[in-house]
């Protein structure tokens, strides 16, 4: 038994291997065993012929890639999260708190001053050769007051993309929904990095942040951000042509997507009075990050965030699963909800998030699948009604996407749709990803 779901998880994985995903890799060396799948089909045809209970198991299997790669800087908490090694997260610590570490030993790595939300996140460095996991203990014995946590590295909520990807449709004018004339909608991403330079973004205004100035460019952040704010001739995305402010928590670094990182990330955003927030990302709770998003939706920003991929039955995942946090699922082109999409009462609404393409970098398209692709949809719909950062305004447009959603499944909100789909008409066609000039 243990070889045959060794033998499904390298299936599922080498099918992703052209997943639009940061950090991308290689399956680890697991033996093989036949079975009546061929490896070279497409993720949809595999999710759909594995046990939903072990999707989960993928995003584990890139976590240990991870791992084996850079096995000195990252490790496993003990549920099993990834986190960086040896640094322990402080939150807005008094200069008590602070002599109490450095008494013990610890060492300051780096701080996070969170200009907008009148906070700070010290990165401790363990002492000696004190285990991450014994750190984090001895920081909470000698305070309990604190609030202190694991340096926990946040992973993209992508299924996968298709390994197809071609030029650039030909450009022109607007492909129709979307906000529309008026105003520019002004939208907050946290991902991975944005190739900027793409069609799509033509007639957009990016501001960039993150990566001490510098950029990466990514393949994931290329497509949600598309999904958001892209338009062209054949491409549009849910408020096309609108202001991005995009944060890259990765820059191409092992230890990308790391809580201390995110937390600027919201920081600047509030800042910024960028009104509505879409986090693509999906890891375990942490006391940082969990107190990061309760005073940014205090602020009166809107939060929207990806369920996730590791199927039906698995754990929430967070920020989606945070209270007042817009949690989205991705359904296909029938309105059926993703095999692999998580369920529960985080799930607020559903957007498409399969059959259909997004940008890519060089100027290409790949079709994507995931919940990570859906969230960028709510989240532009929900941009077209906010102006400013205003707590009233965010209840009321929730409210009101709620209200314009088409019920799917069982009658009124349900773990499986939320309050139903929205954005149905932003499916940017597959053919793209084929399509040349």
């Amino acid at each position: 038994m243990v070889r045959v779901l060794l033998a499904s998880l390298m299936v599922l994985a080498q099918a992703a291997q052209a997943q639009v995903a940061l950090p991308s890799v290689r399956l680890p060396g697991l033996p093989t065993v036949g079975l009546p799948l061929e490896v070279d089909k497409t993720l949809p045809a595999v999710t759909g012929a594995l046990d939903p209970g072990r999707l989960q198991d993928l995003r584990k299997l890139r976590v240990l890639e991870l791992i084996r790669r850079h096995p000195t800087v990252i490790e496993l908490d003990p549920d099993g999260a990834p986190i960086i090694r040896s640094e322990v997260l402080v939150f807005s610590p008094s200069e008590a708190i602070m002599e109490s570490a450095r008494a013990a030993g610890f060492t300051v790595v780096r701080e996070r001053v969170l200009d907008g939300l009148d906070a700070r996140i010290v990165v401790l460095r363990a002492p000696g050769r004190t285990s991450t996991r014994r750190a984090l203990q001895r920081l909470r014995a000698l305070n309990p007051a604190g609030a202190y946590d694991f340096n926990h590295l946040y992973m993209d909520s992508a299924t996968g993309s298709s390994a197809a990807a071609a030029g650039a449709a030909p450009e022109g004018g607007s492909a129709g929904a979307g906000v529309g004339a008026g105003p520019r909608a002004r939208l907050g991403l946290i991902d991975g990095g944005v190739d900027t330079a793409h069609a799509v973004f033509r007639e957009s205004v990016i501001h960039q942040h993150g990566c001490a100035g510098s950029q990466a460019p990514g393949a994931h952040g290329t497509a949600v951000a598309s999904l958001m704010i892209g338009r062209s001739a054949r491409f549009h995305g849910a408020a096309p042509g609108s202001e991005l402010y995009a944060a890259d928590v990765y820059c191409g670094v092992p230890t990308g997507g790391a809580v201390d990182a995110v937390a600027d990330a919201f920081a600047w955003l509030v800042r910024e009075r960028v009104p509505v927030i879409n986090v693509s990302l999906v890891g375990p709770p942490n006391v940082m990050l969990e107190r990061i998003v309760r005073m940014v939706i205090a602020h009166g920003h809107i939060v929207v965030a990806a369920v996730g991929n590791d199927g039906p039955a698995a754990p929430p995942l967070y920020p989606a699963a945070y209270p007042d946090v817009v949690g989205v699922t991705a359904v296909d082109s029938r309105q059926r909800a993703l095999i692999e999409a998580e369920r529960g009462r985080q799930v607020k609404f559903a957007a498409p998030g399969a059959d259909m393409a997004a940008a890519n970098s060089s100027q290409t398209f790949s079709t994507v699948r995931g919940t990570s692709f859906a969230s960028p949809i709510v989240a532009g719909l929900l941009a077209a009604q906010m102006n400013e950062p205003d707590k009233a305004a965010a209840e009321r447009a929730v409210a009101d996407l709620a209200r314009r959603a088409v019920d799917l499944g069982a009658p009124g909100p349900d773990p499986v749709y939320g309050y139903g789909l929205v954005g149905g008409d932003v499916r940017p066609e597959p053919a793209l990803a084929s399509l040349r000039e």
